[in-house]
């Protein structure tokens, strides 16, 4: 390639990946995944793909696997089912501590195989809503729910963006990943619960017993059956080694097969635009990597020490918390294959660029999915008070990732 286009690549990429990280382009209206399409089209302006190369770059698996799963979470939703368990659950708690265990179980339980951020939208008006029927605190619980959905949704492929784009690409059995990293989500979502405790002892250490009723769900219950059945069906698909994104996909479209639903109610709840971003940035990415990464930029990254699992960890934080997580992970992407052990090696960035989500209140989508949601009830969750529980989960669960996979 020549200078001036090695420098435009160069050029598109830094300010593209700038523009993610803001979520738009100052005195602009784009978003972040205007920016990714925008940085995408360039890239092919510029002359470092070509339209064959560039439509080759899209990994077609992780947005059919992402599409699948956010049409079975909708049906989920529309039917009732996450506001009906949720409300079960968090109603039957009848302490302070107990109220708080309730959440980090459901919003953990549920992020471990179904989309956090969608978890999220359900839980924390529900959350909200409990919590001021039992006249509590409601900081400590929507702080709890943000964090365990990051904890939980490191447990498998189908837990968040990210887990999905690394499956689509290191083709890690949903098995093999959910055995490397189910623990560490489940001793990560218990050291939510210690560490928010210890944060909020003033409102936890309370003895006072809690009783409300159960808030008001519309079920549409025979709607309700079929989409658990089907989400059931899907999931056991993933353990059976069916590829994620058919198992997905097939589900997705069993559960449009309905009288019940109106099918423009189950697209509204598809994130377009978190589509087009993937989309647009794995053009940028190939990009990049077709044009910038020659052998010594490789090698000088081999010198890092991407191997050591406590590197890589750190590495992966700090980067999720400048670019945010998917991008990172995209941004890793050209050094992991010449890698000794490909496999761990993206077992760790799974790990690392999820739990580093917890460090601040902007650190992932989840978060910023409660604070709004927060703040559109009179709530407001500041920066400080999330990171005064967000620094230390995240040191401590990064570092329990990194021994564990190390």
């Amino acid at each position: 390639m020549t200078l001036p286009t090695q420098l435009a690549t160069a050029a598109i990429f830094a300010l593209t990946y700038a523009g993610v990280a803001l979520g738009r382009i100052p005195g602009l209206r784009l978003d972040r995944a205007g920016v990714a399409l925008t940085g995408a089209a360039l890239m092919l302006a510029v002359g470092a793909l070509s339209p064959q190369e560039a439509y080759q770059a899209i990994d077609l698996d992780t947005i059919v696997l992402l599409t699948g799963m956010m049409i079975v979470v909708a049906h989920l939703k529309l039917s009732g089912f996450f506001r009906l368990v949720a409300g079960w659950a968090l109603t039957r708690a009848h302490s302070p501590r107990l109220l708080l265990a309730a959440v980090v179980i459901t919003a953990g339980a549920f992020s471990a195989f179904l989309v956090n951020d969608a978890v999220c939208l359900v839980m924390a008006p529900l959350v909200i809503e409990v919590t001021r029927a039992l006249r509590r605190e409601p900081l400590p619980y929507l702080l709890a729910l943000a964090m365990a959905a990051n904890v939980g949704s490191t447990a498998t492929i189908t837990g968040n963006p990210q887990n999905m784009i690394i499956g689509a690409i290191s083709q890690i059995p949903y098995t093999a990943f959910a055995a490397a990293l189910a623990p560490v989500a489940t001793v990560g979502l218990l050291l939510v619960v210690l560490v928010i405790s210890f944060a909020c002892r003033a409102e936890l250490g309370d003895k006072a017993r809690l009783t409300a009723a159960a808030p008001p769900a519309r079920v549409h219950r025979p709607q309700m059956i079929k989409a658990v059945v089907v989400t059931l069906g899907v999931v056991g698909l993933f353990f059976a080694g069916v590829p994620v994104a058919k198992a997905a996909i097939l589900g997705g479209a069993l559960l449009l097969v309905t009288r019940a639903i109106k099918a423009r109610k189950v697209y509204r709840e598809i994130d377009g635009a978190l589509l087009l971003m993937f989309a647009g940035l794995f053009v940028v990415v190939a990009g990049a990597e077709k044009v910038l990464l020659g052998p010594e930029v490789l090698a000088a990254a081999r010198d890092l020490r991407l191997t050591d699992s406590f590197v890589l960890t750190g590495i992966t934080a700090v980067l999720s918390n400048i670019i945010s997580n998917v991008p990172a992970v995209l941004a890793l992407k050209p050094f992991v294959s010449g890698l000794a052990d490909p496999t761990r090696t993206w077992l760790v960035i799974a790990m690392s660029s999820t739990l580093a989500g917890n460090l601040t209140l902007v650190g992932s989508v989840a978060n910023l999915i409660v604070a709004e949601r927060a703040r559109a009830a009179g709530i407001h969750i500041s920066f400080w008070a999330y990171c005064r529980a967000g620094i230390p989960l995240t040191l401590l669960t990064l570092a329990l990732g990194a021994w564990w996979l190390s």
